[in-house]
């Protein structure tokens, strides 16, 4: 679809939503640098959007990352590579010692396909645990979050095509020494996807616990944007027991797979590929393993364009958080379709801003700030 749209969920149905045992928050706990991200109030977008409060999740710098992914990524890659060393999963092993157990292993090889995050997340696990990693990219990702990767000490390789085409690329690489660490699933793939999706939780447990304490109010609507799902169905496990929460599901105009699995009842691929500047986004195929929860979990879905993206970022910025353009698409949703959604003054908003300006030259340009490149003076 090329305009704007609000689709509801004929699907919701939140008590079948599975409900989410998190295992992974421990290990979070153990790795270097973790602590929870800043909830903070958007003062500017409330105004903007004529709702009681606006609270953003700002994951701009999450344990060294410009992103949340490394919550998803870290924890699957360490349910990957214990399984592929043969390790129960409840052996109690740490990172320090997987590493170690990894030197007699070293021509194992983490393979990721991204749209950025992701792949440098993967990339991060892998120079952390001493082996190798392969990053797939679609071939219109900008230069910055390639050179990003490949700052990881990553091999990157750029596919032909968009983020679902360098999926099946990846999924062509996996064998024995090339683990495959992907956040969305296929037919025969599905476990890896579902630990990225429990390893998110750590994030959404973050936030409940600050709404718990009082220091933000309890959401009326949570705008959460999809991509693959995986995201999107953490969103939905930590909130579908919230009475009075709604879930706004929030797409590109360009890449609806979701709206448009939902119109469908089934999930199906729409024609690619995507190239809306929400990179992270860029997806034409819903994940399998999330689409249960996602489904089902979400009340409307809108569509929103790369415009819409610009001016949340841009409103986001005045109220000091830098969010990139995939990070500002939960508010470009709300801004695009405020009255069809009927926010009013009784609302209370959450908003998760996953990214930070993992295009720097591109944030300043359309926000006018004057953010520095990492590595630059």
């Amino acid at each position: 679809m090329s305009h704007p749209r609000v689709i509801q969920n004929p699907l919701v149905d939140r008590k079948a939503v599975r409900s989410l045992v998190d295992e992974s928050r421990a290990f979070h706990l153990s790795m270097p640098g973790y602590e929870p991200t800043a909830l903070t109030a958007a003062p500017t977008a409330a105004s903007r959007l004529g709702v009681r409060s606006v609270h953003v999740k700002d994951e701009s710098g999450r344990m060294g990352m410009p992103s949340f992914k490394i919550l998803g990524a870290s924890w699957a890659t360490y349910r990957t590579v214990l399984r592929a060393l043969g390790i129960p999963a409840d052996a109690g092993i740490g990172l320090p010692e997987l590493e170690h157990r990894l030197t007699a292993h070293r021509g194992l090889r983490l393979v990721a396909a991204t749209d950025g995050n992701h792949g440098r997340a993967v990339a991060r696990m892998a120079k952390l645990l001493g082996i190798g990693a392969h990053i797939l990219v679609p071939e219109d990702m900008v230069q910055a979050r390639i050179d990003a990767i490949a700052a990881e000490g990553a091999e990157v390789e750029v596919v032909a095509g968009g983020y679902d085409d360098a999926i099946r690329r990846s999924a062509e690489l996996a064998d024995e020494d090339n683990l495959v660490v992907s956040d969305t699933s296929w037919e025969g793939y599905v476990e890896p996807p579902g630990w990225v999706i429990d390893g998110y939780s750590t994030m959404i447990d973050e936030i409940l616990q600050e709404v718990g304490s009082g220091a933000a109010p309890r959401p009326t609507v949570v705008a959460a944007q999809i991509g693959v799902g995986a995201f999107a169905a953490a969103v939905v496990r930590g909130f579908a027991a919230s009475g009075g929460t709604r879930l706004i599901g929030v797409e590109p105009v360009s890449a609806d797979c979701t709206a448009a699995s939902i119109e469908a009842g089934e999930v199906v691929t729409i024609p690619g590929p995507q190239r809306s500047i929400m990179a992270g986004l860029n997806c034409g195929t819903p994940s399998l393993i999330a689409w249960p929860d996602v489904s089902r979990g979400f009340d409307q879905f809108v569509t929103v364009t790369d415009g819409a993206a610009e001016e949340a970022m841009r409103l986001l910025y005045a109220d000091g958080i830098i969010s990139g353009e995939s990070g500002a698409a939960g508010l470009a949703g709300l801004l695009e379709h405020a009255a069809a959604l009927g926010l009013g003054a009784e609302d209370d908003v959450l908003l998760i801003s996953t990214e930070g300006a993992t295009d720097v030259p591109a944030f300043n340009r359309t926000t006018g700030a004057r953010l520095v490149e990492q590595g630059q003076e």
